[in-house]
C-alpha cells in the first residue's frame, strides 16, 4: 500500500479520535497529582467533552469553580490528610530523622511503622468519600441522572473505582502510583529478578543480594497493600456490593491504564496491551520570562543560571541544610533562581534569588539554563527531559529516591543525599554536573528520545480516553487473569497435577519392575530344585 500523504494521514487521525461531546466523571488524588490531572481535563475540555470533578470541601489545590469543568464537593467528617499542605512538611521532618539513624535494623522498622500509620490512616480518611457519596441518596441519583459516559480517575485513592463499578462504567486510569506502590505491579507481570520494586531504588541490572532485597520488599509491599491499606476498601465493597466482588478485582480491571511513564527514562520491563504510556504529557515548549526574570538569567552572563525547586516540601528542610546550600551557591558564579518558601537560609550570596513561586518549565528551557537542582517529582523530571538539562538530585522521600536513580544510572543526573549534605559535597556535586560535560550530553540523548514520537503524549491520552467512550469500554485488551487464583495464575496446580503423574508413572514402573522381578523368582526357584 503507498503512503499516506502527510496532511491526509493528520485528517484520519482526527477523523478517527473525534467524538461527540461525552460526559465524564473525575476522581482525582489533589496535590501535584492534580497539576496533570487539571491539564488532561483542560484538553479534554478543549475538545468539548463535559467534565466533573469529584473533590472534598477541603481540598488543597482543587477549585470548587473554574471554567473548564463542574464539580461535585463532598465534605467528609475529617479532612484526608494529603488535603492538608502542612501533611507533608511534617512527614517529611520525621523522614529525615529517621533517615539519620542510619541503615540500622531500628530505623528500618521505624521507618516502615511510619509508612503504615500514614498510609492507613490516609485511606482510611479516603474511603469515608465512598461512604459519603453511596448514602447520599439524592447525589447518587443526580450522578445517575447526568448519565456519564466513562470514569477518569488517579488509583492513588481508588475510590473513584467503587463509583464507577456500582454505575456501570468503563474506567480509565491517569496512573503511576496505586494502593500498592508502581502501577505497572498490579497490572502487569513484574519479575522480580529485574523489575526493581517500588520503594528500592536500584538499577534494573541487580547484583545477588540486590535481588535478595527487591524479594523482600516486593514481599513487604504486598503485605502492607493487603493489610493495612486495602482492608479500608474491602469493607466498603463488602457493605454496598457483597461478599461476590472484590476490591483488588475492580482496581486491576480498568479499561485502560494512561501510564505516566516513558521508557526513555523508565528501565525496560513487561507490559500489557491496555497500559498506555502517557510519560511527560505535562512538557511543553517555554515561553518567554517576565522582564524581572529574563533581566536576572541575562546578567548571568557566559555561565548561565541554576534553578532549584524542592515542590512543596521546601520548607520542610531544616535551615542548617538550607544554609549550606546557600553556602555553596555562593561560591559559584553562575545565578541561582531558588524557589523557596521556608524560613531565609543564611550565608545567601548575592548571586542567588529566593523567589516563592518560579515559572518552572520556561527557565529549565531557556539557553542560559545550565542545572537544575530538585528533589526527583516526576513533573520536575519529565520536563528537565524534555528541555535537556541535567539534574542534581536530592531526593526527599517516596518515588523521589527512584526516580533520580534511574537519571543517575544513566550518566543524567548527579545524587546528593540531604541527611548528609554539606557545604562542600553539594558543592562537587554542583561543579561536577556543571563541568562534565557527559551529563548535559546524556540528558540531551534523553531529550531526544523523548520528542522523537508520533503523536504527543497529551494527544495518545485524549485519543484513548474518546476511544473508551467511542466503544463503551476496551475489554478486549484487557486480561482476565487477575480474576484467576493464585495458584492457577503460577500454574501450581498444573505443576501439582503432573508432578502427581510423574509420580504415578514412576509408581507404575517400579510396582511392574517389582512385578516382573518377583514372577521371575519365581520360576527360577523350581528349575533351580
Amino acid at each position: 500500500m503507498g503512503s499516506i500523504p502527510g496532511l491526509s494521514l493528520l485528517l484520519l487521525v482526527v477523523s478517527v479520535s473525534s467524538v461527540h461531546g461525552g460526559k465524564i466523571l473525575v476522581f482525582p488524588v489533589d496535590g501535584s497529582h492534580w497539576v496533570n490531572m487539571n491539564l488532561l481535563i483542560q484538553s479534554l475540555h478543549a475538545r468539548g467533552h463535559e467534565v466533573t470533578v469529584v473533590r472534598t470541601a477541603t481540598s488543597w489545590y482543587i477549585k470548587e469553580n473554574t471554567a473548564h469543568y463542574h464539580s461535585i464537593t463532598v465534605t467528609l467528617p475529617e479532612a484526608i490528610s494529603i488535603e492538608d499542605q502542612d501533611f507533608f512538611v511534617t512527614f517529611l521532618v520525621k523522614m529525615l530523622a529517621i533517615q539519620k539513624q542510619g541503615g540500622s535494623l531500628i530505623s528500618f522498622a521505624n521507618f516502615y511503622w511510619e509508612i503504615f500509620t500514614v498510609l492507613s490512616k490516609i485511606h482510611q480518611q479516603a474511603s469515608l468519600l465512598g461512604v459519603e457519596i453511596f448514602e447520599n441518596k439524592t447525589l447518587m441519583q443526580r450522578i445517575r441522572d447526568t448519565d456519564f459516559d466513562m470514569v477518569l480517575l488517579d488509583p492513588g485513592l481508588p475510590v473513584g473505582v467503587l463509583v464507577a463499578h456500582e454505575l456501570k462504567l468503563p474506567t480509565v486510569f491517569n496512573v503511576r502510583w496505586i494502593t500498592s506502590g508502581e502501577g505497572h505491579f498490579v497490572v502487569a507481570p513484574s519479575p522480580t529478578s529485574y523489575v526493581p520494586t517500588s520503594g528500592f531504588a536500584a538499577p534494573d541490572k541487580m547484583t545477588f543480594v540486590q535481588r535478595v532485597k527487591n524479594l523482600l520488599h516486593y514481599l513487604l509491599n504486598t503485605c502492607i497493600d493487603r493489610f493495612v491499606v486495602c482492608p479500608h476498601y474491602d469493607r466498603l465493597v463488602a457493605r454496598y456490593f457483597g461478599p461476590d466482588v472484590s476490591f483488588y478485582h475492580l482496581l486491576q480491571g480498568a479499561d485502560i491504564w494512561l501510564m505516566r511513564v516513558d521508557f526513555v527514562f523508565e528501565f525496560p520491563r513487561p507490559t500489557m496491551p491496555n497500559i498506555v504510556y502517557i510519560g511527560g504529557f505535562q512538557c511543553k515548549p517555554s515561553e518567554p520570562l517576565s522582564s524581572e526574570l529574563e533581566e536576572f538569567v541575562q546578567s548571568s552572563g557566559e555561565h548561565g543560571f541554576i534553578l532549584m525547586a524542592l515542590g512543596t516540601l521546601v520548607k520542610g528542610l531544616p535551615v542548617e541544610i538550607t544554609s549550606e546550600i546557600a553556602a555553596a551557591f555562593a561560591q559559584i558564579p553562575q545565578k541561582v533562581i531558588w524557589r523557596h518558601v521556608g524560613e531565609r537560609p543564611n550565608n545567601l550570596g548575592n548571586n542567588t534569588l529566593l523567589v516563592k513561586w518560579m515559572p518552572q518549565n520556561d527557565l529549565l528551557g531557556h539557553p542560559k539554563a545550565r542545572a537544575f537542582v530538585a528533589h526527583g517529582g516526576t513533573n520536575g523530571v519529565y520536563e528537565s527531559i524534555y528541555h535537556g538539562v541535567p539534574i542534581i538530585g536530592m531526593p526527599l522521600m517516596f518515588d523521589q529516591f527512584e526516580n533520580v536513580l534511574r537519571l543517575e544510572a544513566r550518566g543524567a543526573a548527579k545524587v546528593v543525599e540531604v541527611t548528609k549534605l554539606t557545604q562542600q559535597n553539594f558543592l562537587e556535586a554542583i561543579q561536577e554536573v556543571l563541568h562534565n560535560p557527559s551529563y548535559r550530553r546524556n540528558m540531551k540523548r534523553l531529550s531526544e528520545l523523548h520528542r522523537d514520537k508520533p503523536m504527543h503524549p497529551l494527544d495518545t491520552a485524549v485519543y484513548w480516553i474518546e476511544f473508551v467512550m467511542r466503544h463503551k469500554g476496551a475489554s478486549h485488551l484487557r486480561t482476565e487473569s487477575f480474576k484467576m487464583r493464585w495458584y492457577a495464575y503460577y500454574s501450581v496446580d498444573v505443576l501439582c497435577f503432573l508432578l502427581a503423574v510423574l509420580l504415578l508413572l514412576a509408581a507404575a514402573v517400579v510396582a511392574s519392575v517389582r512385578f516382573l522381578c518377583f514372577r521371575l523368582c519365581r520360576r527360577r526357584k523350581p528349575k533351580q530344585e
